[in-house]
């Protein structure tokens, strides 16, 4: 077999947000930082070029150049060599779906833009030519003003500029090449202003555009005429004068109406069509990335686009410099499975691999259902990002038997009694409505076409259709479905179907039944046999177009709108996860870990992410709440009637609402400071509190939205946090809110350290974000964003070295705990990688009077045995429950060699186990543990 078949598989990953405060040079400076903690591979956020402001990488406007703002190629190669020199790897993010179209970095997109459907580039990007409104046919919508196009044009919004030999449209910060089609016009006014010999100059410029070909040599010919037209203009100072008179003229004088004509007849002849912003929902003609109008979606399903896009990617990779790749949204791809192979395929190709297997290490951003979905089998990857295991973790360490006292609390407290599924359903018509109705319409239109093929179906009205498709895919179950162009639907993709159209047609009797079976038939591809192939692939294109819809209605209708509403116990309102499951039993936690080792081994085990909606110590705080609803209940009482006094009316309402206050304690619960407050910090914590439920009242769109802000609502909400939070004039809430917070914290603790311990030894890649390695208590984008410093994190890590484990759990506010706790787990992966590599996995039982509050697992590998014991719900038990709180807690059932166990965390050993042993001896000194037997 040939020399690097077997992929690099990371022990451990740890993710680095790369922005303008956090360069290449940064990144190299912590490298050996990385090491001592434990890291085998960075994980590394998109580094190509984006737009200068951006703060995540994710609007790339070209794949095949590294972002300036970054540093430079020396740089970049230094922070390589770096991990290469410390025998590190790099898995780099990779965005395939969709580019960055806010500036004039992109280059495709400006060219498309300049000469519309002749660009070669046309075809890169998933633009609908004929869509719906017919006026923009062979044109754009570019959605992009803050007014209506009628007053941004009549108050002189907009400027023409003349640079490098091209004509160019500004508005406010934006650039937009003027099509080579109107230079012609542009120049043939320019000739009044000119003598003779200047004129025939300029005629002869405006022929060469007039006169450019449309095919490949276009391209060339475009850039040669715009350069004599420069040369002219430079060398002419009259020809100059001239078009800077035509241009201002063209734009128009404020309070003459008719002045603009000349400006919107120009603007009317080019390929894009201007507009207010507010339009894009319904009449955008480009799929974006869910509504986001400056990120357009690229076609890496068409060859030539695959390769334009991964030039430098596979340069990285054939050099070693990135070992593996994590796809971004692979849910927008039109056959995600299909380009996933086209990536293992032309990595073989580089790295000269034989024709089967995965040599990329290749991991995807998927967003699965927690017990009722899995990873397609046939996906040539390793995994995923890891959300579904931040939800297990979630859901195992809140305690179900609260569940209807929780609800009860929550219903009472709100006046709210929302069942969270219809709730979803409802959001995600919300999103259909106001965020992606256009693309619905044109699925609408996509079917009426079909249907028209057809005579028993040809009376459907186009009406009835998008209804009936609106309705589906607001009661799909998962993100999307994966028919390919051969026509093939799985088994688990008929399931969903069919589930969908039935719920479809429970929730929304109107609809006529045979337009469900309509779709039905199309969906799971059962088409008569006599279809034309032109037909069959019209039929294909409309299920791969709903597939790649599904997924953002998903998302924007439950993620970013529904988990804002639905505020029940909040830690479990995470991507990915289900608000309407109060917790999973231990039979269910642990098939779900047989499943991974038995499937997906080497999969990525998140808990904080870039995208989470706190941060995993903010989650383990706050489902902490289910432990203890009786102080939870009786807390938030006392806290409203302290806090009433600081609500207003906004509309008749009182702001914020009970369900926003709700959110908000819960809040304060998870992020509260372990220290006291300087004044500094303070205002800080107010401002980021306040920055967090602005985001959280718009998602919700409830009271405010993105796109119809209630600014007076949102001051309100801002002012009600900065007043409860006035220690000065509010200290009894304060006092009575810290003391809460205290036990919360300490729960929120021990979860985090149990959830730690399995990150690091259950079946997967312990995934850790920037930061988190000692608690972290940042909340959504962009609070977890904000630079993390690594010089206190390097102190603690030093301090280490001489610490008892047990000095660091009393002193557990600093986090060196769980920094203790993770390295020294690292580093036993580090030195027994086959057994985590190929270890099986199973239960140990537990039995006794706590045995409920206990996570019991074992790991083998040949002779290897690796036995894993941490606590759960440990308010019932004791806070840091160790020695006697155990001893009527035995571990039974597990065969152990009897002597010759090692202890992992202690590091001591060699340690007798019995056929039967109490919990109280295992966890003397330590709420866990973590045994080897070496064999």
């Amino acid at each position: 077999m040939s020399e690097g078949v077997s992929p690099r598989i990371p022990r451990s990953t740890y993710r680095l947000q790369f922005h303008a405060d956090f360069t290449f040079d940064d990144a190299r400076q912590i490298v050996d930082y990385l090491e001592a903690l434990g890291i085998s591979d960075v994980y590394a956020s998109p580094y190509f070029q984006s737009a200068p402001e951006s703060t995540h990488g994710y609007d790339i406007s070209d794949h095949n150049r590294l972002n300036p703002l970054l540093g430079d190629e020396a740089s970049f190669q230094a922070y390589c060599s770096a991990l290469k020199e410390h025998q590190m790897g790099q898995v780099l993010d990779f965005v395939p779906n969709h580019m960055g179209i806010g500036g004039p970095l992109n280059t495709w997109w400006m060219d498309v833009l300049e000469d519309g459907r002749i660009s070669p580039y046309a075809r890169y990007f998933d633009i609908d030519w004929h869509p719906i409104k017919t006026v923009l046919s062979d044109r754009i919508l570019l959605p992009i003003l803050g007014d209506r196009y009628g007053k941004v044009l009549e108050e002189a919004g907009f400027k023409l500029l003349f640079e490098a030999g091209g004509f160019f449209l500004s508005y406010a910060k934006t650039r937009l090449p003027i099509s080579p089609a109107t230079y012609a016009k542009i120049l043939q006014s320019a000739r009044q202003h000119l003598d003779s010999s200047s004129q025939q100059a300029l005629d002869a410029s405006a022929r060469e555009f007039t006169a450019l070909p449309s095919d490949q040599s276009r391209s060339a010919a475009k850039i040669a005429a715009k350069v004599h037209l420069r040369e002219l203009a430079e060398s002419a100072e009259s020809v100059a004068k001239a078009i800077d008179l035509v241009l201002r003229s063209i734009e128009g004088e404020p309070g003459n109406t008719s002045s603009f004509d000349a400006l919107h007849e120009l603007l009317d002849e080019q390929v894009y069509r201007l507009s207010y912003w507010g339009t894009a929902a319904e009449e955008i003609n480009y799929r974006r990335f869910f509504d986001i109008n400056h990120l357009a979606a690229i076609r890496v399903e068409i060859p030539e686009v695959f390769e334009a896009a991964h030039q430098l990617v596979f340069k990285l990779l054939a050099s070693g410099d990135v070992t593996g790749l994590r796809i971004d949204h692979v849910d927008g791809l039109w056959n995600p499975r299909g380009y996933l192979d086209r990536l293992q395929e032309r990595y073989r190709q580089l790295r000269a691999l034989p024709e089967n297997g995965k040599g990329l290490f290749l991991i995807v951003e998927k967003i699965l259902d927690l017990t009722r979905e899995s990873l397609p089998l046939n996906w040539p990857v390793h995994g995923t990002t890891g959300y579904e295991f931040a939800n297990q973790m979630v859901q195992i360490l809140t305690d179900p038997s609260a569940e209807k006292r929780m609800t009860k609390i929550f219903e009472s407290f709100t006046g709210l009694h929302e069942n969270f599924v219809a709730l979803a359903y409802e959001k995600k018509l919300l999103t259909m409505q106001f965020s992606l109705s256009s693309e619905i319409a044109a699925l609408g239109k996509l079917l009426d076409e079909l249907s028209e093929m057809y005579r028993i179906y040809r009376d459907f009205t186009t009406n009835m259709l998008t209804s009936a498709v609106r309705e589906v895919l607001a009661c799909f179950p998962v993100y999307r479905t994966y028919t390919t162009e051969e026509g093939v639907v799985s088994d688990d993709d008929e399931r969903v179907i069919l589930r969908a159209i039935l719920a479809a047609r429970r929730r929304n009797p109107t609809i006529e039944k045979p337009v469900l079976d309509f779709l039905r038939g199309i969906l799971l591809l059962r088409l008569p046999e006599d279809l034309t192939p032109q037909q069959r692939a019209a039929h294909i294109r409309f299920v791969m177009k709903f597939q790649q819809c599904s997924g953002a209605i998903m998302a924007k209708g439950v993620e970013d709108t529904a988990f804002y509403a639905y505020n029940r116990l909040v830690a479990l309102n995470e991507v990915g996860g289900k608000p309407e499951q109060f917790g999973i039993d231990l039979a269910e936690f642990h098939t779900l870990n047989q499943t991974r080792a038995n499937h997906w081994p080497h999969t990525l085990l998140a808990t904080s992410t870039h995208d989470t909606k706190r941060s995993e110590d903010v989650r383990l705080r706050i489902v902490a709440l289910s432990e203890v609803p009786q102080l939870w209940s009786k807390a938030i009482l006392r806290w409203s009637k302290l806090n009433k006094k600081y609500r207003l009316e906004v509309d008749d309402h009182r702001a914020p609402s009970a369900n926003e206050e709700y959110l908000i304690y819960q809040t304060l619960l998870g992020t509260w400071p372990l220290s006291d407050f300087r004044d500094t910090e303070r205002r800080e914590y107010v401002e980021r509190i306040q920055q967090y439920m602005v985001k959280a009242v718009k998602e919700a769109k409830i009271n405010s939205s993105w796109i119809e802000p209630n600014e007076a609502w949102e001051e309100a909400t801002t002012s009600f946090v900065e007043k409860i939070l006035d220690e000065e004039t509010n200290g009894k809430f304060c006092r009575d809110l810290a003391e809460l917070a205290q036990l919360v914290a300490r729960l929120g603790a021990i979860n985090s350290l149990a959830q730690v311990i399995i990150k690091c030894t259950a079946p997967g890649v312990p995934d850790f974000y920037q930061g988190t390695e000692i608690w972290d208590f940042s909340l959504v984008d962009p609070d977890n964003r904000r630079k993390v410093d690594y010089l206190a994190r390097r102190r603690l890590l030093a301090s280490l070295r001489h610490a008892h484990p047990r000095e660091l759990l009393e002193d557990w506010q600093s986090g060196r705990i769980k920094l203790f706790v993770l390295q020294r787990l690292l580093a036993f992966r580090a030195e027994n990688q086959r057994l985590f590599l190929k270890g099986s996995y199973q239960e140990v039982p537990i039995t006794g009077e706590h045995s409920h509050s206990v996570i019991a697992f074992e790991r083998k590998f040949d002779s290897q045995r690796l036995l894993v014991i941490v606590p759960r719900l440990t308010y019932r038990v004791g806070l840091w429950p160790t020695g006697d709180v155990w001893k009527e807690t035995l571990l039974t059932g597990f065969k152990p060699e009897t002597h010759g166990w090692q202890d992992v965390l202690l590091q001591r050993g060699p340690i007798t186990l019995p056929d039967r042993v109490s919990l109280s001896t295992i966890l003397s000194d330590l709420p866990f543990a973590v045994l080897f037997y070496p064999g």
